[in-house]
């Protein structure tokens, strides 16, 4: 006996933390249960080692061996499947999976967010028809591990919600402010990471919601309206109000114009200036709107040589068609055709339609001079795009009747291929004396 003492004693010290206390109580069937069901585990055998394990998780602490909590869950999963006929006992190995996850987390603080993570993927396999279970569990989950969550679990999470809503256990209200939560878990990722999976699941989430019909104007302006009176300067409520108000196509609301604006005052970017500028179009604000596209054209980066002829094509079609200032847009349209050549084509129709569309004063040659330079301008145009020549001739062809007759021009003492200098409706070019016989 003495000598199986020693023999013993010999053991437990050869095992690290054994004389702590590390393997419980009754150490020694804490230890032989481990070895039985670990090789077990080893060879693949999940069906014998499960009652191993059993005997082992029963007498030995969490901490005894990290291990044991790991290969629990795999025997559980064996497991699960094959009872799927039997509710009671599925029911009591799901629970059991999840408690393994849980303990996990609490006695090895280093794999917390793996565990709980591990768990939120166990509760969406497994209670993929109880929406209320998924929806409780997912959001413990999130509150406890925010952005640090797998893509699915936030997918899931509002795939839940919307469910709970859809049966009436949660209000309207209730899912938006879930959207709100999880949305920004997922943009304090993405902006972390730039993980494509995690956009991928942002775009998921949102069209989840849009979907669900809980997004409706009606819903979106009674929940957003108090918050933004309540806080008129906070950015992370105006981002969310503009974007969910732009999805859900509620930009003819005084609420969106309201926020649009109040975030652009804070925290104004080309892009959100630009939106400023098409909400004030749709409304036909048209000051307002040039007035916006000025300053979205004045924020863009210098580099985005582009999308700066765009913009500025664009404010000079906008004072044209819009606004009637016909210098404006012909300012405009040389501009783009400055910044990007691409553009000089597109940019000498309009100004020669400009020109054209204009009517000027005067005796019967200044009255009809403004089409000489209608006409410059649209062979310009023909000649530097190819994909507007035939616009372009046949303008040409049609302000070419209006030029002076001969004998008009002849008693004012004009001559053809003089140069004549033109001003009407605050522009002045020089051309050349062109009349028809």
């Amino acid at each position: 006996m003495k000598k199986f003492a020693i023999i013993l004693l010999t053991l437990l010290l050869a095992v690290p933390g054994f004389a702590q206390g590390r393997y419980g109580k009754d150490s020694a069937e804490c230890v032989k249960y481990l070895s039985y069901y670990s090789e077990l585990v080893k060879q693949n055998n999940l069906k014998d080692a499960a009652p191993f394990w059993r005997q082992a998780f029963s007498l030995c602490p969490p901490t005894a061996n990290q291990n044991m909590l790991i290969n629990g869950q795999r025997i559980m999963r064996y497991e699960i499947p094959q009872n799927k006929k039997d509710p009671a006992r599925y029911k009591e190995l799901v629970d059991t999976l999840l408690m393994l996850s849980d303990v996990r987390a609490q006695y090895y603080p280093k794999y917390r967010v793996k565990s709980l993570d591990n768990k939120a993927i166990d509760v969406i396999n497994y209670f993929d028809s109880d929406y209320e279970t998924q929806y409780k569990l997912l959001t413990e989950v999130l509150t406890e591990i925010k952005s640090e969550a797998s893509p699915a679990v936030f997918v899931n999470q509002m795939q839940s919600a919307v469910a709970m809503y859809r049966n009436e256990k949660l209000s309207p209200e209730d899912v938006m402010n879930n959207y709100t939560t999880i949305s920004g878990y997922l943009d304090d990722k993405i902006d972390s990471s730039n993980d494509p999976e995690y956009r991928g699941a942002k775009q998921s989430v949102e069209s989840i919601l849009i979907d669900s019909g809980v997004a409706s104007c009606d819903n979106l302006v009674s929940l957003y309206t108090p918050r933004f009176e309540a806080n008129p300067n906070d950015e992370a409520l105006l981002t969310n109000m503009v974007k969910m108000l732009s999805k859900s196509e509620c930009m003819n609301t005084d609420l969106f114009l309201r926020s649009i604006v109040a975030l652009n005052e804070i925290n104004p970017t080309a892009s959100s200036v630009y939106g400023l500028y098409r909400l004030y179009s749709s409304r036909d604000e048209n000051t307002k709107a040039a007035e916006a596209l000025e300053r979205a054209i004045s924020l863009l980066n210098p580099e985005d040589v582009q999308t700066k002829a765009d913009y500025t094509f664009e404010l000079a079609t906008y004072y044209f068609k819009k606004c009637g200032k016909a210098a404006s847009a012909v300012a405009k349209a040389k501009e783009a055709a400055e910044i990007d050549e691409s553009y000089r084509g597109k940019s000498y129709l309009l100004i020669g339609t400009i020109w054209g569309a204009q009517k000027c004063g005067g005796d019967e040659v200044s009255s009809r001079a403004h089409f000489w330079v209608a006409v410059d301008y649209l062979q310009r145009a023909a000649s530097a795009d190819a994909s507007v020549a035939e616009e372009a001739n046949s303008l040409a062809a049609q302000y070419r009747r209006y030029f002076p007759k001969t004998e008009d021009a002849f008693f004012l003492d004009i001559t053809d291929g003089s140069r004549y200098t033109v001003s009407c409706a605050g522009m002045t070019e020089s051309t050349t004396v062109r009349t028809n016989k």
